[in-house]
């Protein structure tokens, strides 16, 4: 079975998941849909995570913005979608303490390379203690600076059209330049997964005060619109868009 339909039927499957109950938008299992039986049930039933992942997950939930963690079933979807593709290489924009980027790493075969952008110091300290202890510390090359520094060193470096998959999930404002960086990085066939494209529903109708909503309303209508790739649009977590690049 070619890749990229291995790909839509397991973007399709979490369509079918995710997409049961009252609302087909629950949110994260550790945060807006922690009460949600539907989506614990979807989580007792499929999560297959690493112990060295759980034990990241835990340490991250003492955090008081824990909410900004990748969901434990999020970040499975997008491990599985880089062993469809027989991923390599990956960026995440926005790595906060590590846990996606511990996913991605466990993913890939033990060439493989994850490129992970983040700002702020103390995450990545934690996230290292526990890339060390699953054994891919070689595989997560982090870069503690702005990510739009990291992706510009990446293209001058001559890597534009090498990667395979890259996760944005950082300053909402910057969304659109990820996203444009990333398409220039990732080759044909490679995915751009962005997060938290609903925003807890505040993209439908955004208030005129709401910038953020507005934003990634603005982005949501252009990869709609986007020849460039194919897309589909994910009511996991906070909301999951898949683009791939044709």
């Amino acid at each position: 079975m070619a890749a990229d339909i291995k790909v839509f039927l397991c973007v399709g499957i979490a369509v079918l998941l995710t997409g049961v109950g009252k609302s087909a938008f629950i949110g994260k299992s550790h945060s807006g849909g922690k009460g949600d039986p539907v989506l614990q049930y979807v989580v007792n039933n499929s999560l297959r995570e690493h112990p060295v992942l759980t034990k990241l997950r835990l340490k991250t939930l003492e955090d008081n913005w824990a909410r900004m963690m990748v969901a434990a079933e999020q970040a499975q979807l997008m491990a599985n979608l880089i062993k469809l593709i027989n991923g390599t290489k990956a960026i995440e924009i926005g790595m906060y303490t590590g846990y996606n980027a511990l996913s991605m790493a466990l993913a890939m075969t033990e060439n493989g390379r994850v490129v992970a952008c983040e700002i702020e110091e103390s995450y990545v300290n934690i996230g290292k203690i526990f890339f060390k202890e699953a054994g891919v510390e070689n595989k997560i090359d982090v870069r503690v600076k702005l990510a739009l520094d990291t992706l510009k060193e990446l293209i001058e470096a001559g890597e534009a059209g090498t990667f395979d998959f890259v996760f944005i999930d950082a300053d909402k404002r910057n969304y659109d330049n990820y996203y444009e960086k990333s398409l220039e990085l990732i080759r044909k066939g490679g995915i751009i997964a962005i997060d938290n494209v609903l925003w807890g529903g505040g993209v439908v109708n955004p208030a005129p005060n709401d910038i953020t909503s507005q934003t990634l309303d603005a982005l949501n209508k252009k990869l709609h619109k986007d020849q460039r790739i194919e897309l589909s649009m994910l009511t996991v977590g906070d909301g999951l868009t898949i683009a791939i690049k044709r």
